[in-house]
């Protein structure tokens, strides 16, 4: 006999899922594919079912069904609407799954499989894989690919307590907790072979020991996510440790993480292949340099193949892309260079000597004893193919790699940009889905009309309303769960269920919070901001939230401060601050605000995507010139804070930008805001949150990003891997053999003398500047360099800015120096003002993507 005791705390815990009748069969296979975290007609049928518990357990369908009372089930398998209904759907998703896309009509040349790594996914709050931006931009790559019909797959690692979840101590302190996380509760199954063993792939570590991984897998939508879990009875208890949180630890545990997620995953990509008869790849993504050992492992396995170090590394270049997130060199990781040569010692990679692998992280002018093993450094020098994710965070990476290409400008550096863009039917709400539906005719919000009068600027502003509410309800819902945490259970004061006004300006402001993107920038002049939150006539709202690292104790201050001053009895209903942030938060935060504030030191934020998935939900942007906001900001989407770069220092600079926050808050957008027509309309404010759904969301979009990787990266990478490969690797051979005689021969090149002529005294536009350049070339032929003027306007530091690069040719002519070759060519000048121009030697082949590939540059004194 049952009977019933006091709550007790279970010694373990695992999830026992739900027995669904056979005609609801359906509701499995669509909770089974994370196609639902971003398609509202789905989440709709699981809503249908119990809307109480459907938003109980986070909209996460594995575990509601786990919770549904079975005789609703019951109910519903014999309700033969709701049968045909979820029948539907699952057509759809089918449909989804197999139909061609925008991929098929690229053309036979198009990669046939992309390989996409990252350290995190962002998908969904159901699967907490994540820790910010990084994994969001992941996340949201993945769905776009999936609806564009990329063919990627994703590999990461399974972490079992996820991300930290906060929570925030009376004093405003951040306190971490790392619940374990079940993966069979979670819309996961583990990779299997045609017998039913589990797929495991394994990694030799020092102390003749092995690692050992099992890899899950998820659909999202058409791309499958494998993630590597080191969490089985095969590892020893240290080793079952590795994958137990994102971020969690340093040193040799965090190493062995990006070795397991390189070498690992690349690994169970060739078994996941082998399973499913799908392409080995032909590209490699890393979505930043955690992933870097990739390029060692594919090494590996084209020495195992008959190719030299040299050799395999050309070929493996040819099909790599890196990815570069951070604009400062503290965000890069970093590891003891004997640590790293001891695994490499151990067997880990066959066929590879250490001395080849390791100068790949050489950090560039630091002795090889002194420098650490740098990822970002080695994910540069395995990829052909490298790009920052925004307009300004290219240049800063040129800037910031520089050195790795000495000798040549910044602007020559080979690393372009493809700007990140979000997923629109992720992000934008369901109110603004369902008015587009109704008025417009269309659920592709992130393209409709929304200039078009069939949506009244009364019906855009009541659906804003809406989401403003939504937000202001969570947010007390939030605040009373985590006061009542705080105080054992008890009931939340009054006070809370008054926080925040649904007819009140609301500024929305979430990140992650490393110090350079100054959460308390707004806590410059309290008594200032006091008055703007507080005005009687125009008042403001506050809605803040993010997470500092658990090592961070500077973050961790900042949130504290902000928690103090919002503890204010004056002004708790007007700001506050949500813990743990997550995507589920998210989701309503995005949407409920007004105006989404960002402001970072520039130019430190990479791209700062919060911004744009609150533009496509109608928000106005309020952020320093940085990031995406960098290339498209404008008054119709919002207001640029003016940049003091030029303050004598950081805390002037921090008290000028944040004045001049204060004067856009108060004296343009409050006034914008509460400036109402007689119908209580604020008409020229929703004449810009039309512009900017209409003209913004498609610039913002995730499928746009997708397609500028696919167009301007995957291509060139598969065509590029394609003729290095040809013919058994031949030409990948030619090249690494041409690539070593041009290194050795190179100290022996040199730009000897420059005549000019065809100049009056004083130059005009449209004069031509005729030149004649005599090159050293020592042991090299003239097919094996390009000769170059490089010539431009100068300004006050005499370096050519905007430069313009053009082609000498062979004159062909016999010289007295038989050692020299003399190159001519003419400049027009066609701008006037200060001209300056230079001649440069760089190596010249078919196969190089960049003349500064090889680093190699003479430059005429």
């Amino acid at each position: 006999m049952l009977r019933r005791v006091d709550p007790v705390k279970p010694i373990r815990k695992f999830t026992v899922r739900a027995v669904v009748p056979p005609q609801l069969g359906a509701l499995e296979e669509l909770a089974a594919n994370l196609r639902w975290s971003w398609h509202e007609p789905t989440r709709r049928l699981f809503e249908h079912i119990d809307p109480v518990g459907w938003n109980r357990s986070g909209r996460d369908p594995v575990s509601f069904l786990g919770d549904v009372d079975p005789r609703r089930l019951d109910e519903l398998a014999a309700d033969d609407g709701f049968v045909a209904w979820a029948e539907r759907e699952r057509e759809s998703l089918r449909a989804y799954v197999a139909e061609p896309r925008w991929y098929e009509a690229q053309g036979i040349e198009a990669p046939r499989t992309i390989a996409y790594f990252s350290p995190e996914f962002g998908i969904t709050e159901a699967l907490p894989q994540y820790s910010g931006g990084l994994g969001i931009l992941a996340g949201d790559h993945l769905k776009a690919a999936s609806d564009l019909g990329v063919p990627l797959v994703a590999v990461g690692l399974f972490y079992k307590a996820g991300y930290f979840s906060q929570s925030i101590a009376p004093d405003g302190w951040q306190q971490e907790r790392y619940p374990a996380l079940d993966p069979d509760g979670l819309p996961l199954s583990v990779l299997r072979r045609a017998d039913g063993t589990p797929v495991q792939v394994t990694l030799a570590v020092p102390g003749g020991r092995s690692m050992h991984a099992r890899v899950w897998q998820a659909a999202v939508g058409r791309v499958p996510l494998l993630l590597l879990d080191t969490d089985i009875p095969a590892n020893d208890d240290d080793l079952r440790h590795v994958t137990d949180r994102l971020y969690g630890g340093g040193g040799e545990h965090r190493l062995q993480q990006e070795l397991l997620l390189g070498i690992g995953g690349v690994r169970a990509l060739r078994a996941w292949s082998e399973l499913t008869g799908r392409h080995f790849p032909d590209v490699f993504h890393m979505n930043e340099g955690h992933a870097g050992f990739l390029g060692l492992e594919r090494i590996s396995a084209c020495i195992g193949d008959g190719l030299s170090f040299a050799e395999a590394l050309q070929l493996v270049r040819a099909g790599t892309v890196f990815t570069t997130h951070t604009p400062v060199p503290a965000g890069i990781d970093r590891f003891d260079r004997g640590l790293v040569a001891t695994y490499l010692e151990s067997g880990l990679l066959p066929g590879i000597d250490p001395a080849d692998a390791l100068p790949l992280g050489l950090e560039p002018g630091v002795p090889p004893e002194d420098s650490a093993f740098n990822m970002a450094m080695m994910g540069l020098r395995l990829a052909q193919h490298a790009n920052g994710v925004s307009k300004l965070h290219g240049e800063v990476s040129r800037r910031m790699f520089n050195d790795l290409w000495p000798g040549f400008d910044a602007d020559d550096v080979p690393i372009t940009s493809v700007t990140n863009g979000v997923h629109a039917p992720t992000w934008t709400d369901p109110a603004l889905l369902a008015l587009a539906e109704e008025r417009l005719g269309t659920g592709d919000t992130e393209h409709a009309d929304w200039l078009s009068a069939a949506v009244s600027d009364a019906e855009l502003w009541g659906v804003k309303r809406g989401m403003r509410l939504q937000l202001v309800e969570d947010a007390r819902r939030r605040l009373s769960a985590a006061w009542s945490a705080q105080h054992g259970g008890a009931v939340a004061p009054d006070w809370l269920r008054r926080v925040l006004d649904p007819d009140v300006l609301t500024i929305g402001f979430a990140r992650r919070v490393p110090t350079y993107k100054r959460l308390t920038l707004m806590l410059q002049d309290p008594d200032r901001f006091a008055a703007i939150l507080t005005n009687p006539d125009r008042p403001v709202q506050f809605v803040v939230a993010g997470k500092a690292h658990p090592a961070d104790d500077e973050g961790k201050r900042l949130i504290q401060r902000l928690v103090q001053f919002a503890q204010r009895p004056d002004l708790r209903e007007r700001i506050v601050f949500l813990p743990d942030y997550d995507i589920g938060m998210a989701q309503r935060l995005y949407p409920g605000c007004d105006v989404w504030m960002n402001n970072p030191l520039r130019p430190l934020e990479a791209c700062g995507t919060s911004g744009m998935k609150a533009a496509m939900n109608g928000a106005l942007n309020l952020s320093i010139l940085d990031g995406w906001w960098a290339e498209y900001a404008a008054d119709d989407h919002g207001w640029v804070i003016p940049t003091a770069d030029a303050a004598d220092d950081q805390a002037a600079r921090d008290r000028l930008e944040a004045a001049a926050l204060y004067d856009l808050i108060e004296h343009r957008i409050t006034r914008l805001f509460y400036d109402r027509d007689r119908d209580g309309v604020p008409t020229e404010w929703m004449s810009r949150v039309r512009r900017t759904l209409a003209h913004l969301s498609p610039e913002l979009g995730a499928d746009r990003m997708v397609r500028q990787y696919v167009e301007e990266m995957y291509r060139p990478a598969a065509e590029q891997a394609a003729r290095v490969g040809a013919d058994g690797a031949e030409p990948a051979r030619e090249l690494a053999a041409w690539t070593a005689r041009v290194r050795d021969a190179w100290p022996g090149v040199q730009v000897v003398h420059v005549e000019s002529g065809g100049l009056e005294s004083t130059p005009h536009v449209g004069d031509e500047l005729h030149l004649r350049a005599h090159v050293a070339l020592g042991a090299l032929h003239e097919d094996d360099v390009a000769v170059e003027v490089v010539s431009g306007h100068t300004h006050g530091d005499d370096r050519i800015q905007d430069a313009r690069i053009a082609r000498l040719d062979p004159d062909g002519a016999s010289t007295t120096d038989a050692a020299t070759c003399v190159y001519t060519g003419t400049i027009r000048l066609d701008r006037a003002g200060a001209f300056g121009y230079t001649v440069r030697v760089v190596p010249r082949h078919p196969l190089l993507v960049s003349p500064a590939e090889l680093g190699l540059v003479a430059v005429a004194d």
